[in-house]
């Protein structure tokens, strides 16, 4: 994913995996503006920098334990949607990050479905079950 809730994600020290596979390791950082300012090891200069640009993941074994009720937007995919009333809606192709709220992609017989991913639409996830319930307002899946 695009975010971390860990306020030492990019301490110095800390793992990191690049889309590209490569390991990183931070050297420093700083907040900006609501961003953070990072140095990577082996960066030194400003383009270095820029070939750095992509994705980057939290090594497997860095990821924080999830409380009750948590789960990782990317354990959605492939999970069946259904109706409160237990009808199938159809599966979960991608979670998106949106400015507001997360949107779920649902791939249903009519084709492809946004849907907020907030309690008052998306009432229950069971990861373990694969399943995710929805309770959507008139006209969502029109």
């Amino acid at each position: 994913m695009r975010f971390s809730d860990d306020p030492q994600r990019f301490e110095p020290g800390a793992h990191l995996i690049h889309s590209d596979g490569r390991e990183m390791v931070v050297e420093s950082s700083r907040v900006h503006r609501d961003r953070f300012l990072v140095k990577f090891a082996g960066s030194e200069s400003r383009p270095d920098a820029e070939g750095l640009r992509g994705d980057l993941f939290v090594p497997p074994g860095g990821v924080r334990e999830l409380g009750p009720g948590e789960f990782w937007p990317h354990e959605l995919v492939g999970c069946e949607v259904h109706l409160a009333g237990g009808d199938l809606v159809g599966s979960v192709a991608a979670v998106t990050p949106g400015a507001a709220q997360d949107l779920v992609t649902v791939t249903t017989a009519r084709g492809d479905r946004l849907i907020p991913l907030v309690g008052a639409i998306v009432v229950a996830v069971d990861v373990g079950a694969r399943r995710v319930v929805i309770d959507p307002p008139e006209g969502l899946l029109d």
